[in-house]
């Protein structure tokens, strides 16, 4: 099986087992996404929904989050990782947003990445939810997942990872490609304990021949043999 043949078979399975495949943050606008998704650095998506439907209702918008204290934002953030930062983050990414976009998502990925606590993953997130480009935003979960099935070969950080994916994958499918990586690895494909009994692509899963070689070929078998 070439690497292409590989991308099409893992794209075939991912499009037929997660048609509906997206995001698991909760947002009700752009503006409430990128909110969530930069509280989402290093925090579980779960957490984060926690707490931004309260911090989106007292300032769902950029004019009236940039007015906030960076302790009122803190009490509504607290729980989520490195809190003290990241409040900072909205606060000052909420006045960039107001005073050098006019309170508009910029729809451009390098402009995305000038705003405070936006990095190149957050601003592949946004243009690849928001505005449907064909961007790949690669997390732990899609660095692990594509490392682990063969699609890429010893990337050593995300934008490599990133360079592998797009090249295989159709850009109309590159956006959703990202939500299928995703969810595959937080409930299949996990890090400590991999759920190969409920995986659809252990045929061609590099991984999975060799946990499958770790482990003593037919031990129970041999064993009833002896007996």
């Amino acid at each position: 099986m070439t690497l292409q043949e590989k991308f099409d078979y893992v794209l075939k399975y991912f499009a037929k087992a997660m048609p509906d495949a997206k995001t698991e943050l909760l947002y009700d606008t752009p503006f409430g996404l990128l909110v969530a998704v930069i509280l989402s650095a290093q925090c579980t998506d779960k957490l984060v929904n926690q707490v931004t439907p309260a911090l989106l209702k007292k300032y769902p918008t950029p004019q009236k989050m940039m007015k906030a204290s960076h302790d009122d934002i803190h009490t509504l953030i607290g729980k989520v990782t490195f809190a003290h930062s990241k409040s900072d983050y909205l606060r000052t990414m909420a006045g960039q947003l107001v005073e050098e976009y006019g309170g508009k998502i910029p729809a451009d990925h390098e402009e995305l990445q000038k705003l405070q606590g936006v990095g190149r993953k957050t601003a592949s997130v946004i243009m690849s939810v928001v505005y449907n480009k064909p961007y790949m935003a690669v997390d732990t979960h899609v660095f692990r997942v594509s490392a682990r099935i063969g699609l890429t070969k010893n990337a050593k950080n995300p934008l490599q990872t990133e360079q592998q994916l797009v090249k295989h994958i159709p850009e109309k499918l590159i956006p959703k490609a990202h939500h299928w990586l995703i969810l595959h690895g937080r409930y299949t494909c996990t890090a400590r304990a991999p759920k190969h009994h409920l995986c659809g692509l252990r045929d061609v899963c590099d991984f999975y021949r060799k946990e499958v070689k770790v482990v003593a070929p037919d031990a129970k078998a041999v064993k009833k043999r002896k007996g």
